[in-house]
């Protein structure tokens, strides 16, 4: 006699595997989207970290004399050396995309946000940091869009993964591009 064989028909282990791939294309998009926005908040957090730190040393100092910051964030430069001594334990120069902070620091600050221009024009004691996200280049939404007639101007709603090309910049310790935070009044 014959004994009944045990195991899976192919139909069955079809099904599985259908049923599997299904998964993964469903899940993998959020999963690659979370990472995304994790990194972002990340980034945004460094920047405010780092901004602060920048107002403790105005406080203390009064202004950047004596400090020079206009471009990437080096590990030595004097702005890193001048909050890192007393103001912050570690300063990071390498956002999560693994590109170089921005930062500027007095007049230099119209650099990186055009749009910081009269009646408050940039001062011996302005900053200004930013990240230029996962595309690791400026824009799509950038400083650039900011002005203070439209301070929202630089703020953008996180719709998909293009929104994480977009720009994070920081001036005197506030945002002037970044994601908003608030619905968007219709």
């Amino acid at each position: 006699m014959l004994k009944k064989m045990r195991g899976f028909t192919l139909i069955e282990l079809l099904i599985v595997v259908a049923i599997i791939g299904i998964l993964a294309a469903l899940l993998i998009p959020n999963a690659l989207e979370a990472i995304q926005k994790a990194k972002q908040k990340s980034a945004m957090k460094a920047i405010m970290t780092v901004s602060t730190a920048a107002v403790d040393y105005i406080t203390d100092r009064g202004d950047w004399t004596g400090v020079t910051q206009n471009g990437p964030l080096v590990a030595a430069n004097p702005f890193v050396t001048a909050i890192g001594a007393f103001y912050i334990k570690v300063v990071p120069v390498l956002d999560p995309w693994n590109t170089a902070y921005q930062a500027y620091v007095g007049a230099t600050v119209t650099t990186l946000i055009p749009g910081a221009v009269a009646p408050n024009a940039p001062a011996a004691d302005d900053f200004a940091m930013a990240s230029f996200g996962r595309n690791k280049v400026t824009g799509p939404t950038s400083a650039t869009s900011y002005t203070i007639a439209n301070p929202e101007g630089g703020l953008y709603s996180v719709t998909g993964m293009t929104s994480f090309d977009n720009d994070l910049a920081a001036w005197n310790g506030a945002w002037v591009c970044g994601p908003r935070t608030t619905a968007v009044a219709s």
